[in-house]
């Protein structure tokens, strides 16, 4: 595709299923003069809570709807028809509203067919999104945990697809730069940028702390966020309370009185628990970038997470490594001394410098969207690993 002519605007279509990090990032490319076109199942009411102006949204909810209330509320029904008709309502939906853009960015997996579309009437160029390590990687890990849920054929082959039609692909950590390389094809394809957060939505903590050692984690409880090892460093350590937030999946959850478990809660809800950390853990076996760190990060919380998280790249902004201990995955007792170091940091034992301003900046959504415009603008070189910007 030939450079866009002078004061041209840059036109962007993105496709996600709900939210996302793709909304935020329409969003602030919004802000930043370029035309986007948002393609989701979130109405536009809801798609305007969350700051994306309306001229911006295309809804595909009604047709949707059926589908998401069926995979939110019955999981265990017929899960992986669920999936497949999910996939291709959203690809179809997208293809018949489509307008006309420059580049088109989606989902890896669920979108296959409309990235296709763009490229072929539009002469778009395709920015995929992969949040996860490569598929093989991902399938390689989950096969080794019997319990867990594993990647479905079905998903292994769209990814793979969307993989080899993308002319770049986003990705969020250097953790998963690393499982690209044994496939060098898609390898040299990679774009590397870690999320962002909305900092009005996660002011920096303030009042007083419990006196209890409290440590926080949001997300699914799972084996893949490495629950049972997270279980089992917690409970080495002395007077420390677990506060646990979203589902609870194929792992069971501690039936003791130091771990407490709340159901997932709105996102505009979450600051409340932030506020009543200490420290925030993740322990995944596998995970590109989880935006709840971005989060904790913002809201003053010192991190502890594995090198499995993508908490790695967030150290390397400028300033945040102090507030990051980062652990091999798999192993509780590195964990628990983290865990315990961290503690210190947070309660006074130690002293260590709160986030700054400058650095909460950082990891805004408006900095992670300058860096894409990076691999937007058409015929623009950069490096795939340069994102200290």
């Amino acid at each position: 595709m030939e450079a866009l002519a002078s004061g041209t605007k840059l036109r962007v279509g993105i496709a996600s299923s709900g939210r996302f990090h793709l909304l935020d990032l329409a969003r602030e490319l919004d802000a930043l003069g370029v035309e986007v076109c948002f393609y989701s199942y979130l109405s536009r009411t809801r798609a305007q809570i969350f700051g994306l102006p309306g001229r911006c949204h295309i809804s595909l909810f009604p047709i949707v709807f059926p589908l998401v209330v069926l995979q939110r509320l019955f999981p265990w029904i017929f899960p992986h028809t669920i999936e497949r008709l999910m996939c291709w309502a959203l690809d179809v939906l997208t293809i018949l509203r489509m307008r006309r853009c420059d580049v088109f960015i989606c989902m890896s997996g669920i979108y296959l067919h409309a990235p296709r579309f763009a490229q072929w009437r539009y002469g778009a160029r395709v920015v995929l999104h992969r949040g996860s390590r490569h598929i093989l990687s991902q399938k390689e890990i989950m096969a080794r945990i019997s319990q867990a849920q594993q990647v479905t054929p079905f998903m292994v082959r769209r990814e793979l697809q969307g993989y080899a039609i993308a002319d770049r692909i986003a990705v969020p950590s250097t953790q998963v730069v690393e499982s690209f390389a044994p496939w060098p094809e898609h390898a040299c394809k990679l774009f590397l940028c870690p999320y962002g957060v909305s900092l009005d939505e996660f002011p920096l903590r303030i009042g007083t702390l419990p006196s209890e050692p409290t440590l926080l984690f949001v997300g699914h409880w799972s084996y893949r966020k490495g629950v049972d090892v997270l279980t089992d460093a917690v409970r080495a350590l002395d007077g420390v309370r677990l506060i646990h937030v979203g589902h609870l999946l194929d792992a069971a959850f501690p039936n003791h009185p130091r771990f407490v478990h709340h159901d997932l809660v709105p996102q505009t809800q979450l600051r409340t628990f932030y506020q009543a950390a200490h420290v925030f853990v993740l322990a995944s076996r596998e995970e590109g970038l989880a935006l709840v760190q971005c989060q904790a990060l913002a809201s003053g919380l010192p991190l502890v997470c594995t090198d499995r998280t993508g908490g790695a790249d967030l150290a390397r902004l400028p300033g945040l490594g102090r507030l990051i201990r980062v652990v091999p995955s798999g192993d509780p007792d590195a964990l628990r001394r983290a865990l315990a170091q961290a503690l210190d940091d947070a309660t006074g034992k130690t002293a260590v410098a709160p986030i700054t301003e400058v650095e909460r900046d950082n990891l805004s959504w408006r900095a992670y969207a300058r860096r894409h415009m990076e691999v937007l603008i058409p015929n623009e070189r950069s490096s795939t690993m340069n994102y200290n910007k």
